[in-house]
């Protein structure tokens, strides 16, 4: 680990990260700086391959258990399709087709939600969906009053009933399972009166773990970063979240949740600390303890650190997290390191998400100059690596049904699509746009009947929009 001595006016962090490695001087910093939901909202569904007259109009969403179906749908399907009925899948009865389908619809928020700010890797996440095992799912989004909303949405992609909300100045994600699900966000924390051996103050804050139930109600909350009213952020040892990139992730195994993120380390220097930045991996039983000793977590895993995957993989019963990190500047396995692709430190390095391949191993998107890579590894060093044809700094990655994945990435004002074999790499099928607006750190979440969903800013800050791929068959 480096100390730091960084500036964070107009820059991102990853530029200030391949700085930091050029400097010896520590602890630079500047100036960090409830009522019902409404029922309405607007959907359109569309193909990227049929026209507005084609024939075999898609069926509309089958409801849930608690919720209505939303009405009517625009045709979507194709004509060479419409010999055969489109088939319906999961609890939701979402359509399978041929090509991808994709449906956005914008939901109403009961509390506004933050903008997207100029979607710095040190700026606030603005909204994270998660996916139900009934086929709907949880949205969460950061209001602008120092709350974390959750609400629950149904078939249809719309709420259903009234959101919660709990204590929270950023969101990090959200994560479903049959009883309720996970929140990680951050709060507010200490610093204490210790000096700093260079630069100035920031907030000290501590990121959080929050499990909801079904009716999103808190059941039990955890921190995962180690502040107590003995330890504050400048005091030796302490773990928590400075103004460093500290973005994170979610996944579970269905009996404990693991929490990834980026977290800010305090080392004693004499007389003052200096603060680090690395990333930390915690994991949370069923009923809100921390895991001590879990074979896949750790204290510090890489520094400098930005972009925290995490996967659960039932094949290996292990946690598998990536890192990108100015160590070497590479795509990284932590604790201990190994290099899954070598890449450079000009300030563009960017890890994407982590999905499981199809037969053994894992996939990860990443962008270097301005260009969206996958690499293909099991332990360490990438045994497959592909350059895709997508220009951007942001890829996203998601598992779509069975053997798909599917990569986006900012296209203008909308997000751009391709289909990937996740067992050879190779594209599938057209590209094809979905008409939301991305954000370099926002997630894709894939649900059990073969959908993604993406959650997106919406016409105004009380609404958001759900961006729905639809299963393929």
């Amino acid at each position: 680990m480096r100390a730091a001595e960084e500036h964070r006016a107009g820059q991102r962090w990853i530029m200030a990260a391949v700085a930091v490695a050029l400097v010896v001087a520590a602890g630079a910093c500047s100036k960090s700086p409830t009522s019902s939901s409404s029922a309405s909202s607007s959907s359109s569904l569309s193909s990227p391959v049929a026209s507005a007259g084609a024939s075999g109009a898609a069926a509309p969403a089958a409801p849930s258990a608690s919720v209505a179906p939303s009405g009517s749908v625009s045709p979507a399907a194709s004509a060479a399709s419409a010999a055969a009925a489109p088939a319906a899948t999961g609890a939701c009865g979402r359509t399978k087709s041929a090509k991808p389908v994709t449906k956005v619809t914008e939901v109403k928020l009961s509390a506004k939600v933050v903008g997207y700010g100029g979607e710095g890797d040190t700026e606030k996440l603005p909204m994270a969906v998660a996916a139900r095992p009934d086929g709907g799912s949880w949205l969460a989004w950061l209001g602008t009053g120092g709350k974390v909303y959750l609400g629950k949405l149904g078939c249809d992609d719309k709420l259903v009933g009234t959101p919660t909300s709990f204590e929270g100045i950023d969101l990090q994600d959200v994560q479903a399972d049959k009883t309720g699900g996970v929140l990680l966000l951050t709060r507010k924390g200490s610093c204490g009166d210790t000096p700093l051996c260079g630069g100035e103050s920031s907030p000290c804050n501590t990121m959080h773990m929050i499990r909801f139930d079904t009716s999103g109600k808190l059941v039990w909350q955890r921190q995962v970063t180690n502040l107590s009213s003995s330890r504050t952020g400048y005091d030796d040892g302490a773990r928590f979240i400075w103004w460093y990139q500290h973005h994170g992730r979610l996944a579970s195994d269905g009996k404990t949740f693991a929490a990834y993120f980026g977290v800010a380390i305090t080392v004693k220097n004499g007389s003052c600390v200096d603060i680090h930045e690395g990333d930390r991996m915690q994991v949370v039983s069923a009923s809100g303890a921390l895991v001590s000793g879990h074979r896949d977590a750790f204290e510090v895993g890489c520094s400098h650190a930005w972009t925290s995957r995490v996967v659960w993989d039932p094949r290996t019963s292990h946690y598998v997290t990536v890192c990108a990190t100015d160590n070497d500047c590479r795509i990284a396995r932590p604790n201990p390191y190994r290099t899954v692709a070598a890449g450079t430190c000009d300030g563009t390095l960017f890890g994407g998400d982590l999905v499981l391949a199809k037969s053994k191993g894992y996939w990860t998107a990443w962008s270097q100059g301005g260009k969206a890579r996958l690499a293909h590894f099991t332990t360490g060093k990438a045994d497959t690596s592909i350059t895709t044809s997508a220009s951007t700094g942001h890829p996203h990655l998601a598992a779509y049904g069975t053997g798909r994945m599917l990569l986006t990435w900012q296209s203008g004002s909308s997000i751009a699509a391709q289909v990937y074999d996740s067992g050879t790499g190779k594209a599938t099928g057209a590209k094809f746009t979905i008409a939301a607006k991305d954000h370099d750190y926002t997630a894709l979440k894939s649900y059990a009947d073969g959908s993604i969903a993406y959650p997106a800013a919406g016409s105004s800050t009380s609404a958001i929009k759900i961006a729905r791929v639809l299963p393929m068959s």
